[in-house]
């Protein structure tokens, strides 16, 4: 029995040591993901109004811009899928790369070969495991993203928007990521960036609203030019911070999960410890008691 509790006793002290870095984890996570969320609060103002002003340029003028103007037949498709570079963060990394498989599956469907560009070690482990091309790759910040990272993750996808097909260039461009809900709530999405997909709103029924009429200086081409990059980029940066709060937020769900689950093996060990302790003590009692009488009977 003695080396029975010998055992407990090391489990209950491993599982405690443990249990102090999935708190510690879980305490980070939870400090970083303010400080995400007030990142993606402070890009909302200005993402706002370049969808507003790019909306303009593509919706209200008569221009055939090659970057909204869809292709009849398109044959390649950029699959920008972002993941995370570190693990013990639930199913936030799984979940994006479901997403984008599914969106691989639809687009092979439809006749369009994806093309794998990918943000996140997670992501690119999956895809070097299975021997699958990988067009372009980034990682090393995925819990902590700059604009410089987005304007080169932009730069790229647009260079290949650009590029004839025959060339290796692609026809559309999609972004798959996981959108921060709340501390409970991540949605892994995936979304057309390009080229710019028109949507008919309620507010554009024949209800007797008159819309103002638009004009540019210079041309909507000449706006269009200047604003997709900048676009695309802010899209890009915007999908990397929700993603980081994301991250983050899953991480703390998984550390808290794994601390609660440290202290209910404690307390079962605890159990179990007390309960060879007290099976050590009867034994040994009943040893004495059958020696007094062995003795009492001599």
């Amino acid at each position: 029995m003695g080396a029975q509790l010998r055992v407990y006793r090391g489990r209950i002290r491993s599982v405690k040591a443990t249990k102090k870095i999935t708190k510690a984890m879980e305490l980070i996570a939870s400090s970083r993901i303010v400080k995400a969320q007030q990142r993606v609060d402070a890009s909302l103002p200005y993402t706002k109004a370049l969808v507003a002003a790019v909306t303009a340029a593509a919706s209200h003028g008569s221009t055939d811009h090659p970057l909204t103007s869809p292709v009849e037949s398109p044959k390649r498709a950029a699959v920008c899928l972002i993941t995370a570079d570190r693990g013990l963060a639930g199913g936030y990394s799984t979940n994006a790369i479901k997403e984008a498989e599914g969106l691989n599956t639809y687009l092979r469907e439809q006749g369009i070969e994806p093309v794998a560009y990918l943000v996140g070690r997670k992501g690119i482990s999956f895809y070097k495991f299975r021997d699958r091309k990988i067009a372009s790759s980034w990682s090393g910040f995925t819990d902590q993203p700059t604009y410089e990272d987005a304007r080169a993750i932009a730069a790229e996808l647009l260079d290949a928007f650009v590029k004839p097909t025959e060339e290796g260039g692609v026809d559309e461009i999609h972004l798959v990521f996981t959108e921060f809900k709340n501390m409970v709530v991540q949605k892994a999405v995936a979304k057309q960036l390009l080229p710019l997909q028109v949507e008919e709103s309620a507010a554009n029924s024949s209800d007797g609203v008159t819309f103002p009429l638009y004009e540019f200086e210079p041309q909507p081409e000449d706006v269009l030019d200047a604003l997709l990059p900048q676009y695309i980029a802010n899209v890009i940066w915007n999908a990397l911070l929700t993603s980081a709060a994301s991250e983050h937020a899953a991480r703390r769900r998984a550390m808290k999960s794994a601390t609660d689950n440290a202290e209910e093996m404690i307390r079962n060990l605890t159990r179990l410890a007390n309960q060879a302790r007290q099976a050590e003590i009867t034994q040994e009692i009943s040893e004495i008691v059958g020696g007094a009488d062995a003795l009492a009977s001599k």
